[in-house]
């Protein structure tokens, strides 16, 4: 993994948490750093992936940025449905 793919993989990571934040704030209750954490960490596990699958390349490729946007997003949006949910069966 490049310096620029991992710089580029947390700035995609920061962007997918706190416009999945920004989206959450209303009725939900999940702490500020929680969404950003979960999109640079997938931003980064995607980086890691495209850089196994296809290591002869020396930067990021598109591939490898769409896949962060992806992880991403994806993330973040686990985080938003899984986060503020009341445990069930509880007495």
């Amino acid at each position: 993994m490049t310096a620029l793919s991992l710089i580029i993989a947390v700035t995609v990571g920061v962007v997918a948490g706190v416009t999945g934040r920004m989206l959450l704030r209303r009725g939900r209750t999940v702490p500020l750093w929680l969404p950003i954490a979960a999109g640079v960490a997938a931003a980064v596990l995607a980086t890691v992936l495209s850089r196994m699958a296809n290591t002869d390349r020396p930067g990021p490729t598109l591939t490898e940025i769409l896949l962060q946007v992806l992880f991403a997003v994806a993330g973040v949006a686990v985080v938003a449905v899984t986060a503020d949910q009341a445990p069930t069966g509880t007495r």
